[in-house]
Formats: C-alpha cells, structure tokens, sequence
C-alpha cells in the first residue's frame, strides 16, 4: 500500500510517500518531507530492518494476492469491499486510540482526501485489479514500477524543473516499459491490460502530486481512512456501472480469492501501511524510497515461485530496465 500531511516528500521529489507508493497498495500519506528533522539522520535499529521488511514483502506480495482475488470475484467489487473495509477499521482504530477528535477535518480538506483518494485507488489501484485478470502478477508489478517516473513527468508538465539526471532515469525507465509491452504486441497477454496498468499507474501519479498541494487532513490516518472510503465508494459505483453486483454469487467464490481479499485488508491495508507510516517519522528517507525498487522484485518472485508465472526474456529484461531507471530517479530526486 503511507506522515504529517500528504505531501510527497518534500513536493519536488518522487521518492516515497504518495510518489512513488506501489498502486495496490494503501494510500499513502504524504507529508514526512524531513523524516526525522533537517539535522542528522535517524538511528536505524532492528526494528527499522523490520519494519522495511514488512514493507517489502508485504506490498511486493500483494500482486499475487490481487491476481488471487480476481480469479474468482469481480474486479472493482473486490476492491470496493478491500477499501471500504480497511477504511472502517482504519477509522474505528483511530477513533479508539486518538479519540473521535482525530477523525474530524475541514469540509475542503475531506473534499481533498475524496478526490485523492479516487485517483489513487479507483484510477490507479482499479486499473490494477481490472487488468490483473489478464496480465500475470509479476508483469503488472513491473508496469507498476513506473510510477515514480510518471511523478517526475506530471510535475515537469505542471511547471516543477527537473535536472538532466532525473530525466535521464525517466527516459531510462520509459524504455523498460516499451521492452515490457512486448508480450502484448505478440499476443501472449491482452494489450489493453498494459494499457491499464499505464493507464493506472499515471493517475497514481496524479494523485500523488495533488496530495502535496491541496489542503489534506493534517492526521495522515485520518487522511488515509478517509482516502479509502471515498475509494472503496467510487470502485462501487464502477462494480455497479460494470453490473458486477447483478452476477456475484458469493457461494462461487473460491476460499483462496477470500484469503487475499482479508490479506489484501489486513497486511496490504494495514500492516504496511503502519509499517510505512513509521519508517517515515524513524528512517532515512533514501532507505524508505528502497521499496519503489524491491517490491517489484518480491512481485515477480513470488509469481513465479507461486503461480508458476513464466520468467520470459521481456519480463527480465524490460523489468531491470524499470527498476534501473527507479533506482535512478530516486537516488537524484531523495
């Protein structure tokens, strides 16, 4: 799947935080510009190794768990029952551990949280689940992965100057994807399922800069609760406009695809996103942004080694690509 408001990491940056957080995960707040102060740097213990433990395999693992899901239960049902699910919990635990102080916010700052939230998680993670049906796991991680560069582009179209080495990643990662459609050009998986996925992947990227500039809830638990309502409702409206609701028998849902979906609530929802949330206030940010690069790997890891997902030369190839031209645009933007 997130910091003291929802502001990408210090705004001119794709690094972690709404930026560069994997689509099918939860939302992530923006907002620790400075994890740990301006001075120097924190202490990273065991539970920091721990803790970014949990997100690499976690999110990395919620591919598989997506791919589960949708065998056997509609696309942008199963996501509406994830968020609406997760944000409840998510408020409930605010309000008992906060008290119910915590979940109130101005009417333009939940204004705000809705719309970034529909961006990231009916738009981007949506497209994930809708394409997720036809494209293997590990593929749709690697696709994914661009995030971070469609950040850099979306900034650089509303005006933020970018240095040559940030562009360089980018153009550097744009091949990676040209090298990952190649399954679709010679048919082995549907082109519009990698249309998705871009597709999904720059609306996160939408979602992540406008989570820097518009009055967010100042709680980033509160912002996220309320992120994963107004997703959870709005992939609704998509299930009910695709008449997924009309066709869904419960009984025909495998007990596997019911395992990812309470995986994908509890650890992808939850979990990692506490896990996330933490490292943001306790560990260097460039060892936070490590995750845009790991969980792809764990994604197509866990594919192969659970799926039996084919490792082809376009997935290996065009894969390292990506994550190289990641690797890059987080090391010259953190």
């Amino acid at each position: 799947m997130t910091s003291a408001s929802h502001r990408p990491a210090g705004e001119p940056s794709a690094t972690p935080s709404a930026s560069a957080a994997p689509v099918d995960a939860a939302p992530v707040p923006a907002g620790a510009a400075a994890p740990g102060g301006a001075g120097a740097g924190p202490r990273i213990t065991g539970a920091v190794w721990g803790a970014l433990g949990i997100v690499y395999v976690v999110w990395g693992s919620t591919y598989l768990a997506i791919r589960v899901v949708v065998e056997t239960m509609p696309p942008f049902l199963s996501a509406a029952a994830r968020f609406v699910t997760a944000g409840v919990l998510l408020a409930g635990l605010l309000a008992w551990r906060q008290g119910p102080a915590a979940l109130r916010v101005a009417p333009r700052e939940l204004a705000s949280a809705a719309l970034v939230g529909a961006l990231l998680l009916v738009g981007g993670n949506g497209m994930v689940v809708l394409a997720e049906r036809s494209v293997p796991s590990g593929l749709a991680a690697l696709m994914v992965a661009s995030v971070p560069l469609w950040v850099v582009v979306v900034r650089r179209v509303t005006g933020v100057r970018t240095s040559g080495a940030t562009l360089g990643g980018v153009l550097v990662g744009l091949l990676g994807l040209v090298v990952l459609s190649a399954p679709g050009i010679t048919g082995d998986v549907r082109p519009a399922g990698l249309v998705a996925l871009v597709t999904g992947s720059l609306l996160w990227a939408c979602g992540s800069v406008l989570a820097g500039r518009l009055p967010m809830p100042a709680n980033p638990l509160a912002a996220s609760a309320y992120e994963m309502l107004a997703g959870g409702a709005g992939a609704l409206v998509l299930a009910c406009v695709r008449q997924e609701p009309q066709g869904f028998d419960p009984g025909a849902v495998s007990a596997s695809s019911w395992a990812g979906l309470a995986y994908l609530v509890v650890f992808g929802s939850l979990v990692a996103f506490s896990a996330y949330a933490w490292l943001l206030q306790r560990a260097p940010l460039p060892l936070v942004a490590t995750y845009a690069y790991v969980n792809p790997v764990v994604a197509v890891l866990l594919g192969w080694l659970v799926l039996s997902e084919a490792l082809t030369w376009p997935i290996v190839l065009g894969g390292g690509i990506v994550v190289a031209g990641v690797c890059l645009v987080v090391r010259t933007e953190r």
